[in-house]
């Protein structure tokens, strides 16, 4: 058996500790084999979501590349949730089921076992994003409320007015080398709340009547989102820059498609916080081996049965309601009040179950648009021997559509939760997470750095130096030499 330390928390020494004596005492008691006992990983965590995808204890079984049971398996704990009063019980449980021992509380599947970027949490994902005003509506907050600090590291005043002085600068050079478009396109993806465009438009309108050089009314903004709900809060937000701003349905995973007409004429492309929430798989190493995590969405049957109860669904039913819902929306249960409630509920509860699924060879391995089987390999080199690590498949498929719309001078600048260096992943859980109805996950910052290289850029990542302890990290992009 070993033991994995997967966090830095301080103050959690006590509550550790007394989880391996009831450990070493249940593996004393004879509740597990002594010959699985050397392929059992055991993992402390530390999950900083307060909601987020995981029991308290939870139990990984791994099988081989032709689907049969392997040596490997794995109990993650989490040490934020795990409770003295019914730790000795979910470990028995958990040894129990290592040993192949089914629960008798069976829990209810939404899903079947998939690569993660598959699981249906991303449909929950996408259906938050379309119907969000009827969540916000339900909740009585808006969705950035529940960032930390109750607002996105989108709107800092000084951030945005770096982001106005460096792209002035890039306008400046341009301008005195003869170089600069008539037209001024910038594209904001992932409009949101629009807030962050209106500041940017704001600051820049006014370093430019300051300093006399006439851009602003050149300027082409476009901002863009698959949510109806942005777009329209987004319109009345930058109401006042009138006809310089237009609005665009596109869907972050492939900008290109829709702007295809602006190919190569962008100088200037912002995101915040949208990579984190685009689907994504994970891999494992262990022992030398590569292993894909497939997950499958479940709620617990203490949890069926209390949806049950409330919403008048009989347990057998609730994945076809589950479907229901996120097909048509909170119109599924036919009040659209109910529906929210029945959806806010049903993701509240919601888990992921998972497996490690051994893989034979790196090129066996499902890779985003714009990465080969070498670039794999050279992760894994980069990568501690033991490691669990994102394959971030929407960051890297929206980052590899979006930098053919970039003019040969312009620039990608994104605001998110990194990962910059592959070590990283073994200092603490990255995702995913639940941030009130979305999903959140960290994005693997080297995924992108191979990306990009392939398509003619550098990645750089500087750390986002305007909120103290802040995680979000800033993304930029420079032409290669």
């Amino acid at each position: 058996m070993i033991l994995h330390v997967n966090h830095l928390q301080p103050g959690v020494a006590a509550r550790a500790s007394e989880l391996l004596a009831t450990l070493l005492g249940l593996v004393d008691e004879g509740l597990i084999d002594p010959r699985l006992l050397p392929g059992l990983r055991v993992h402390l965590d530390w999950i900083q979501y307060r909601a987020n995808f995981r029991e308290p204890v939870t139990v990984r079984r791994a099988l081989d590349g032709r689907g049969r049971p392997a040596a490997l398996a794995e109990i993650a704990v989490d040490l934020r949730q795990a409770e003295s009063g019914g730790l000795r019980d979910a470990l028995r449980r958990a040894l129990r089921a290592v040993g192949g021992d089914e629960d008798a509380g069976a829990p209810v599947p939404l899903d079947d076992f998939v690569p993660m970027r598959q699981s249906v949490i991303w449909r929950f994902n996408r259906l938050f994003w379309q119907r969000v005003a009827d969540w916000e509506a339900a909740t009585g907050r808006s969705f950035e409320a529940a960032l930390p600090g109750g607002r996105s590291d989108a709107v800092h005043p000084e951030a945005v007015a770096d982001a106005v002085g460096e792209f002035w600068a890039l306008l400046r050079d341009l301008d005195k080398r003869g170089r600069l478009p008539a037209e001024l396109f910038v594209l904001e993806i992932g409009a949101g709340s629009g807030q962050r465009a209106a500041l940017w438009l704001d600051r820049f309108q006014a370093l430019d009547e300051e300093r006399g050089t006439g851009y602003y009314p050149r300027l082409r903004v476009l901002l863009g989102d698959y949510s109806a709900t942005a777009l329209e809060r987004a319109a009345a937000a930058v109401a006042r820059h009138g006809e310089l701003v237009s609005l665009i349905a596109l869907d972050a995973l492939n900008p290109l498609r829709a702007l295809a007409f602006l190919r190569y004429k962008v100088l200037h492309v912002h995101l915040t916080n949208v990579y984190d929430n685009l689907p994504c798989d994970e891999l494992v190493r262990r022992d030398g081996r590569l292993y894909l995590v497939e997950t499958r969405a479940y709620v617990s049957a203490a949890a069926a049965r209390e949806l049950a109860a409330a919403f008048g669904i009989p347990p057998d039913g609730l994945p076809a309601a589950v479907a229901r819902l996120l097909e048509v929306g909170p119109e599924a249960l036919g009040d659209r009040a109910r529906g929210t409630a029945f959806w806010r509920a049903v993701w509240a509860a919601l888990r992921l179950e998972e497996r490690l699924v051994g893989v034979e060879h790196p090129a066996q391995v499902a890779l985003p648009p714009g990465l080969r089987p070498e670039h794999l390999e050279d992760l894994l080199a980069e990568a501690p021997d033991d490691v669990r690590f994102h394959l971030s498949w929407g960051a890297a498929e929206s980052f590899a559509n979006t930098l053919p719309l970039l003019h040969p001078y312009g620039y990608l600048h994104v605001q998110d939760i990194f990962v910059t260096a592959m070590h990283e992943y073994r200092q603490g859980f990255r995702g995913p997470g639940k941030l009130d109805g979305s999903v959140v996950n960290w994005v693997n910052g080297v995924l992108l750095k191979a990306v990009g290289a392939r398509a003619g850029y550098d990645v750089h990542f500087a750390p986002f130096r305007y909120r103290p302890g802040a995680r979000t990290s800033i993304l930029y992009t420079t032409p290669r030499e």
